[in-house]
């Protein structure tokens, strides 16, 4: 499409604002871009950008008063269509896509997208390791990262892009469409901002939407996903009756063994999944298990995700800050189910019970330690089915955890929900945890 001198609205002043405004400046257009925030930072990136030819609107100014002469606006992902930022340009019935879907009309490579509630950033670094590994010139990012505008903009030409993509970047798509888009998983979630569980997967459903049977969908099979018209191919740590599964720690396809996941760093189930939907995506492009495993073996899971803090007399530190929802509690868990497990989680209240995975809670746990915002309301639903202490805060539950493991087990770090009731955001609370680690744990 022609951008040229059409005037651009752009909303929310984060990277993906701040990327998309900058792709549109380089193709001629008009851009403004508003954002209703203000802060310090804020002025500071709005006086950067207007060096660069993008006029900023902070503040009581980030609501449009002219939404009728903008031709486009361009959603950012942690802006909901709902929002009051929004609505003139609804009213005014002005076209608004996401930036992915503005970036996606310039983009001429290869683009594997990947989506699910959890493992998302795990398989897409995979995905790119493996590919590049294997020879091809690869771009990752999308929601963690680079903004997929941001590498378009790049004067550089992949063969494939590998993005990580959220049902919020999914909401106001027209025409995107990956060549291969993966599910990882699915499991409540984000229910501060969709109305029910259905509205939150049919945000997810939609990277399948534009997809022909020249495409390939790789979907996880124990979400039972229907009606796809891509090339499907499934995978699970669960269940044999998949295109992909595990035998032990060998992952197999057809009886044939592909690749042995204790020879990689990644470790649990859940990475399991992760590694075989990377190895579906590798095996598309026609690449063998060597060539796949080589191009992980010094592959390392990104932080707050299952990462092993400390081990010491038989007692293991597991920080899993990452573990924003409940499926990811349940993985974890999972993972170590043979093991004594004390469970340190809670946090903000989404509005969503835990009451779900009490069950996997009451199999696989010897006590758990809450904290933050919801932990009575935890400790409501869980205490018929596990033994439930409260804490004040992350020291104090370490503290605790550690009198409570006793002389060997682990004390996993699932919080199961978000952190904003205590912290800016999972890297923090991760980054507490394991400063308490260190803190209280026995160093000999």
């Amino acid at each position: 499409m022609n951008y040229k001198d059409k005037r651009l609205a752009v909303l929310g002043c984060g990277k993906s604002g701040i990327a998309a405004s900058r792709l549109a400046i380089d193709k001629g257009a008009d851009v403004n871009l508003f954002d209703t925030g203000f802060s310090d930072d804020l002025v500071s990136k709005a006086d950067a950008l207007g060096e660069e030819g993008i006029k900023v609107y902070i503040g009581d100014e980030g609501i449009c008063q002219d939404p009728a002469t903008y031709e486009l606006v361009v959603i950012s992902p942690g802006i909901s269509l709902d929002w009051e930022i929004v609505k003139p340009f609804r009213e005014a019935g002005i076209t608004i896509i996401s930036e992915i879907e503005f970036a996606y009309a310039f983009c001429e490579s290869e683009i594997v997208g990947v989506t699910g509630t959890n493992g998302k950033t795990t398989t897409v670094e995979l995905i790119g390791k493996i590919l590049e590994g294997c020879g091809r010139t690869v771009a990752v990012g999308g929601n963690h990262g680079r903004p997929f505008a941001d590498i378009i903009s790049e004067d550089k030409e992949y063969s494939t892009i590998v993005l990580e993509i959220s049902s919020f970047q999914l909401e106001a798509i027209n025409q995107f469409c990956p060549h291969i888009a993966v599910w990882t998983n699915f499991a409540s979630d984000h229910l501060d901002r969709y109305p029910s569980i259905e509205e939150y997967k049919n945000a997810k459903m939609k990277i399948f939407v534009n997809q022909s049977n020249e495409d390939w969908a790789i979907v996880n099979g124990n979400d039972r996903i229907e009606g796809l018209k891509a090339k499907t191919v499934t995978f699970s740590a669960y269940d044999e009756l998949n295109d992909y599964w595990l035998n032990g720690t060998k992952i197999k396809s057809l009886d044939r063994e592909l690749i042995d996941q204790s020879l990689t760093k990644l470790r649990g189930l859940h990475n399991a999944e992760n590694l075989m939907a990377a190895i579906a995506v590798a095996r598309i492009h026609g690449y063998e298990s060597n060539e796949i495993l080589d191009s992980i073996l010094d592959y390392t899971p990104p932080s707050h995700r299952c990462e092993l803090v400390w081990e010491s007399n038989g007692v293991q530190f597991i920080n899993d800050s990452k573990a924003t929802n409940h499926h990811a509690v349940a993985s974890a868990l999972n993972s170590f189910k043979d093991e004594k497990i004390i469970l340190i989680a809670g946090g903000k209240n989404k509005g969503i019970s835990y009451s779900e995975i009490k069950k996997t809670v009451k199999r696989n746990v010897s006590s758990v330690v809450l904290f933050g915002e919801n932990k009575f309301l935890v400790e409501e639903e869980w205490k018929s089915e596990t033994d439930c202490h409260l804490s004040n805060d992350i020291d104090e539950a370490v503290e605790l955890a550690l009198k409570l493991v006793g002389n060997s087990g682990v004390v996993l770090f699932s919080p199961g929900t978000s952190s904003f009731d205590m912290f800016n955001g999972y890297e923090e609370r991760g980054n507490a945890f394991k400063n308490s680690v260190m803190k209280y744990s026995p160093k000999k």
